[in-house]
């Protein structure tokens, strides 16, 4: 499985371009309406998708052109397909035990995850090579910068509501989200492909120079397209510290550090300025820009944070009888608002419609055996980054594959306290990283100075 796919059908140029261009305006489009977190928002979202995918139907029964592009997407579909089947048989009633307290959320789901399904194999489908995905890139680059710049800008101006949107930012910076710690998630998914193309952009060779042509070399850096990454990234660490959001900031760097020790050993060949690189993150952004934009604020909210005052943690814990009680095949999709005040002892001072952790969740809602199968693929498409890191001699492959591998550490751990995954923007940047992962693995190798010249 580790050999590179090859292509069955060249599709038209000028087809492809237009896919491509349309799978970046809906990145760039889908954390702009409160996250696509609204019915009327996840609508658009929906519609657009589904019609991609009707399109390239069209396409393909037109042209007589082969659905799948690559063997390998097959294999990447598989857990989003058998989710979507289980789906449907919870929301069936059908058979025994497989179920939900609440067909119409399931509806609800399943139709979600038709989209994503879709949206993941377009972008396997139509980014098959550097030009494209560089496109893909500068994309989710350019919608984290948006949202970090209109983030900090609102709450720079302290205006009682937003001007567009017409929501209340208080002293925490959301963008166009509505709930802060997702917007700070979204922002850390972008900073880390941000990371990885950056990294893919350093030298890996070493010659032995003096001080003066290490100086020349630095200062082409920062004239060089670097600058521009080097800016974005410290414009969204920047939303990120002004979110507030405890686990956001503590995981971004966390995944960071983790990361860079992990590709020292992982890199046959290192870049040279990746030591500093990584060491001007946490130097220049954490510690200089983020003593300017309140980075105090966000440690005394994690001295602060005490099990006593968080309710959230209760949930959790009066959730897990609804696992012993469903445990292999779960209450059903989107059910969890359903199910929990049946259990629920007491009354809690939040309003919680989900279960801020969601391992917990999933299981509730999908049973383990489904969140053990989704769960595999995510760390698989880890292992694939891994792979990729160190078997490949493609530089920007290598970088985003990096970057990608941050990108699932640190979802791994954010969602332990909290909901992303039932943010429709989040999931399907996350997704979109999960595809990436398998995109820099099996794509062919191309000639680096063509590779470079399509840019």
């Amino acid at each position: 499985m580790d050999t590179l796919a090859k292509p069955t059908k060249v599709f038209s140029g000028r087809f492809d371009h237009f896919m491509i261009l349309a799978l970046c305006v809906v990145i760039i489009w889908m954390p702009i309406p409160l996250g696509s977190n609204r019915i009327w928002a996840l609508a658009i979202l929906e519609f657009t998708t589904i019609s991609l995918g009707i399109v390239h139907l069209g396409y393909c029964l037109k042209h007589d052109s082969a659905f799948f592009r690559y063997q390998w997407q097959k294999q990447l579909l598989l857990p989003p397909g058998l989710l979507l089947i289980y789906l449907f048989l919870q929301y069936l009633n059908w058979l025994p035990g497989i179920d939900s307290v609440d067909p119409y959320q399931t509806q609800q789901q399943l139709l979600k995850t038709l989209c994503y399904s879709i949206f993941i194999f377009l972008l396997s489908q139509y980014c098959q090579h550097s030009k494209t995905l560089r496109w893909l890139f500068i994309a989710i680059i350019l919608s984290g910068c948006l949202q970090a710049f209109y983030g900090v800008i609102l709450n720079l101006l302290q205006l009682d509501a937003s001007p567009i949107l017409g929501f209340s930012d208080g002293e925490k910076a959301r963008g166009s989200f509505v709930y802060q710690n997702h917007f700070a998630n979204y922002l850390a998914l972008c900073l880390s492909i941000a990371f990885g193309w950056l990294l893919s952009e350093l030298k890996t060779t070493k010659h032995d120079q003096d001080k003066r042509a290490m100086l020349i070399g630095m200062i082409s850096t920062l004239l060089s397209r670097k600058l521009i990454l080097r800016l974005a990234i410290v414009l969204m660490v920047i939303g990120l510290i002004m979110s507030r959001s405890r686990m956001g900031n503590a995981g971004f760097f966390a995944a960071l550090g983790l990361m860079s020790v992990i590709a020292l050993f992982i890199y046959r060949r290192p870049p040279t300025l990746f030591k500093p690189l990584v060491i001007s993150i946490f130097i220049l952004d954490l510690i200089i820009v983020g003593s300017i934009f309140g980075i105090e604020k966000v440690k005394q909210r994690l001295a602060e944070t005490s099990f006593a005052s968080e309710t959230r943690d209760n949930v959790v814990i009066d959730s897990l009888p609804i696992i012993q009680d469903n445990l292999f095949t779960g209450t059903g999709g989107g059910s969890f608002y359903t199910v929990f005040p049946q259990y629920q002892p007491q009354f809690y001072s939040g309003f919680y419609d989900h279960a801020h952790n969601e391992y917990v969740q999933f299981v509730i809602e999908y049973g383990v055996v489904m969140t053990v199968i989704l769960g595999a693929w995510v760390l698989y498409s880890f292992w694939l980054a891994c792979r990729t890191m160190y078997l490949r001699n493609n530089k920007l492959y290598k970088g985003i594959a990096f970057g990608c591998a941050m990108a699932i550490v640190y979802m791994l751990l954010h969602i332990s306290v909290d909901f992303h995954l039932q943010a429709p923007a989040n999931t399907l940047l996350f997704l979109t990283i999960i595809t990436l992962c398998w995109s820099v693995r099996y794509l062919p190798s191309e000639p680096q100075r063509k590779a470079r010249k399509s840019f």
